[in-house]
């Protein structure tokens, strides 16, 4: 990957570090951050130097307007360190695009690549401490971008703020996961923002998932918007069925994120010799195959995770339960990405992405 990386970033360190006080052993995702903070402005049509300053709130008008027309983008990316105190990226050329995509579909302007990863190394080179070692621990890292302009106003804004914030992770392990397959909701529909990281994307999925919760599952397999025979994300994840041997996905369209997750199980798949179709997926056929008992899995595929898998799934009132299996795909490619990851094992599609210091 080439960038100019000769970009001037503002830093201004954080006169101590709250690190010390921190229980790697006991982290609850997303809640402890790191010191320091990458913010980049957007005024008078042009990205500002960025700058990286001590982590800590942002003063905004009340009528700026990703408060009123909900302007907000964001990513979810990690850094990893290996044995030898490397530190590395995975595909972050994927989320750099992907971030911009989503911008592009919300009337937000494209963060400049020289930006995002010039930012973002000198942000990691600052908080490399708060990246552990270990299997399973990590740094997990959200750019987003939201609309500062004030006014309410119904127009896209003319002010925007980019950000980068880091959060130290561990092993994301949530139990046993049952999930309902929607009969009504949608999380995305046809020419909509599916296909886009936008904050309201996951705000829309929060009640619906709540009645789920309230019959029992931990989450939701959505439904295409259209007729709601059609399988498409699990939760705030892509989706994998697994029927005998062969394992299923939807296609990514406007409605189904372009998940970097995804498309990485996809390579290995097809790497190993595993029958991999990228297709629409029916309601009915997981359902017939559970009942013949041909569906040997499910899982979700997505950066928190890595893979999730889901032990039985609800529908018009039917409950099924997959066979616990002992050697499953799940576990598989979790552990073929995760060793791409640490730097354990070959990286033959060139994902890893070193940070230099």
């Amino acid at each position: 990957m080439k960038y100019d990386s000769s970009v001037d970033i503002n830093i201004a360190k954080a006169p101590t570090s709250k690190i010390d006080s921190v229980d790697f052993e006991n982290l609850k995702f997303g809640h402890i951050f790191t010191d320091h903070m990458l913010v980049c402005d957007y005024e008078d049509g042009a990205w500002k130097t960025p700058e990286i300053k001590p982590y800590g709130p942002i003063q905004l008008d009340p009528s700026a307007k990703v408060f009123h027309y909900g302007q907000a983008v964001f990513e979810g990316m990690k850094a990893y360190r290996d044995d030898n105190d490397q530190i590395w990226l995975f595909r972050p050329d994927e989320n750099f695009k992907r971030i911009n995509k989503s911008s592009a579909r919300l009337a937000i302007p494209e963060f400049p690549e020289e930006y995002f990863f010039t930012g973002l190394e000198e942000l990691l080179k600052l908080e490399k401490d708060w990246i552990k070692k270990g299997f399973g621990n990590s740094l997990y890292i959200r750019p987003f971008v939201i609309a500062t302009e004030p006014g309410v106003l119904a127009s896209p804004g003319t002010k925007y703020k980019f950000m980068i914030i880091c959060s130290p992770a561990k092993s994301y392990y949530t139990g046993e996961v049952r999930v309902q397959i929607s009969e009504r909701y949608s999380r995305a529909a046809d020419g909509g923002v599916g296909a886009a990281k936008a904050a309201g994307n996951y705000a829309a999925q929060f009640y619906p998932t709540n009645l789920a919760k309230d019959a029992g599952f931990q989450q939701i397999i959505w439904t295409d918007a259209n007729t709601h025979e059609f399988l498409e994300e699990a939760g705030t994840m892509n989706v994998f069925f697994r029927v005998n041997d062969t394992l299923l996905t939807a296609p990514t369209s406007d409605r189904i994120l372009d998940g970097v997750t995804r498309k990485s199980i996809i390579a290995l798949a097809e790497a190993n010799n595993i029958p991999v179709e990228v297709r629409r997926v029916t309601v009915q056929e997981i359902v017939d195959a559970a009942k013949a008992g041909t569906l040997k899995e499910i899982f979700g595929a997505g950066t928190a995770a890595v893979i999730n898998p889901i032990q039985g799934f609800g529908y018009k009132g039917e409950k099924y339960e997959l066979p616990k299996l002992t050697d499953t795909y799940a576990s598989f490619f979790k552990n073929k990405l995760m060793k791409i990851q640490y730097n354990l094992d070959k990286d033959q599609f060139g994902w890893r992405y070193l940070v230099k210091e």
